[in-house]
């Protein structure tokens, strides 16, 4: 039973509300020059949360060896009048990732967080694009020279479930 959003919600993340096929690409190794790419389909789910300020995304990615499950999930402050974003691995199911942070401009949202990626501290990136007319996207990127440059690891194109 959905409940109704609060008149003051955010509407930033509507474009994602509801049922994804997934094109994904994900780089095969991480800040390590490579240049090496998989592409493998998924499923997503997208629902409002805390009354339209926050929303849940459910995941299915079908990776060459095998189904993974996943969860984003998103809030937003309205304090700061930002986004914080998690992400919920199946394979790790007891840890979150470190939220990234950040907002909207333009029908672009960039997000940001520190990390550690093998005991070296990285900066991560996350662009989600949602002009009108498009399918929506996003992309993952690392930084290992404090965002001087970035590495995208990560793309996914999302197509409405019909």
């Amino acid at each position: 039973m959905p409940l109704p959003p609060e008149p003051n919600a955010p509407t930033d993340f509507d474009f994602i509300i509801g049922d994804w096929t997934v094109e994904h690409r994900r780089l095969n190794a991480r800040l390590q020059g490579c240049e090496e790419w998989t592409s493998f389909s998924g499923r997503s789910s997208t629902v409002r949360t805390l009354g339209g300020f926050g929303n849940l995304e459910d995941n299915i990615l079908d990776f060459p060896d095998g189904r993974v499950r996943a969860l984003a999930m998103r809030s937003y402050s309205r304090e700061t009048g930002a986004w914080s974003i998690w992400w919920l691995d199946g394979r790790t199911p007891t840890s979150l990732d470190v939220p990234v942070v950040g907002k909207f401009s333009d029908n672009v949202g960039l997000f940001f967080a520190d990390d550690v990626l093998d005991g070296q501290a990285i900066k991560v990136r996350f662009t989600w694009s949602a002009q009108p007319g498009r399918n929506p996207t996003w992309e993952q990127a690392f930084s290992n020279d404090a965002g001087q440059s970035w590495e995208t690891n990560w793309t996914m194109e999302f197509v409405r479930a019909s």
